[in-house]
């Protein structure tokens, strides 16, 4: 299979601008995501809409794509970068991944996988999942949840608590069933990335403010994968805070190319 990583990189982020260049234990965010990315995939590169972006990748030897600045989400982004690429590389790829810019820990492991579940000629759409720990708040509507199929196909996302579990208090819910949260990785086919971003928002994407349900409305599949390691967002400044932490712990391990150890849930 030939595959395509494509990692969106927006410079004016609302809730933190700049974000993509923000410095952990001395290297920009994107080049955390960069590194772990590259060497995963056929052919990666950061797509971006800002020249601020393009430099700093180009300075520690990355490869960038320039988009639209008008997109409303990597998904959008990455449909473009992939148009771009094809017709300027002169290649057909089999497998498009979305790899989130704004987590610098990501797993090459996670990556592989993903990338090799579309071996199986059903799948349209995969990501990933990971239980939650015992600690972690269900109840966070910054924390999509996921429930899944039989198949292995999501059935629906939320930013509620989903499943309801009928008969217990909710402080016993995790007790009870088995909860998913959603790790926001996305890998497509190019002819279905081409059609699930041409599609009119939906009214189940309005209501929860997730573009994956614009899809599943709309009749298309998505692969649910389960990971057992952790990933570490960075959607404020404060997240930020917390992972040049984590960086720093991981700097001063004995064996520095060790990236196996994940953030606490």
């Amino acid at each position: 299979m030939k595959t395509l990583g494509l990692i969106p990189a927006r410079y004016a982020s609302t809730r933190f601008p700049g974000k993509p260049l923000a410095i952990i234990a001395g290297k920009p965010m994107v080049q955390w995501v960069y590194e772990r990315a590259s060497g995963v995939f056929d052919h990666c590169y950061v797509a971006t809409d800002d020249q601020r972006i393009v430099n700093v990748v180009q300075g520690f030897g990355g490869q960038s794509v320039i988009t639209s600045e008008h997109h409303r989400s990597g998904t959008d982004r990455c449909a473009e970068a992939m148009e771009i690429l094809q017709n300027s590389l002169n290649i057909s790829f089999d497998v498009v991944v979305n790899v989130q810019g704004d987590e610098p820990f990501i797993q090459p492991e996670q990556l592989q996988r993903i990338t090799e579940c579309f071996s199986d000629r059903t799948v349209q759409i995969a990501t990933l999942v990971k239980a939650f720990g015992s600690n972690e708040d269900i109840f966070n509507s910054n924390a999509p949840k996921v429930v899944v199929s039989t198949e292995g196909n999501a059935i629906y996302f939320s930013r509620s608590a989903i499943p309801f579990v009928r008969g217990k208090a909710q402080a016993e819910w995790q007790l009870a069933h088995r909860f998913f949260k959603h790790i926001g990785l996305y890998a497509y086919r190019p002819d279905i990335l081409r059609q699930i971003t041409r599609l009119p928002q939906s009214s189940l994407e309005l209501a929860e403010s997730l573009e994956q349900l614009r899809w599943i409305e709309n009749g298309f599949t998505i692969r649910v994968l389960e990971t057992d390691q952790e990933t570490l967002a960075v959607d404020t400044p404060d997240d930020l805070n917390r992972v040049k932490e984590f960086a720093m712990k991981l700097l001063n391990q004995p064996d520095k190319r060790d990236t196996k150890q994940q953030p606490s849930a």
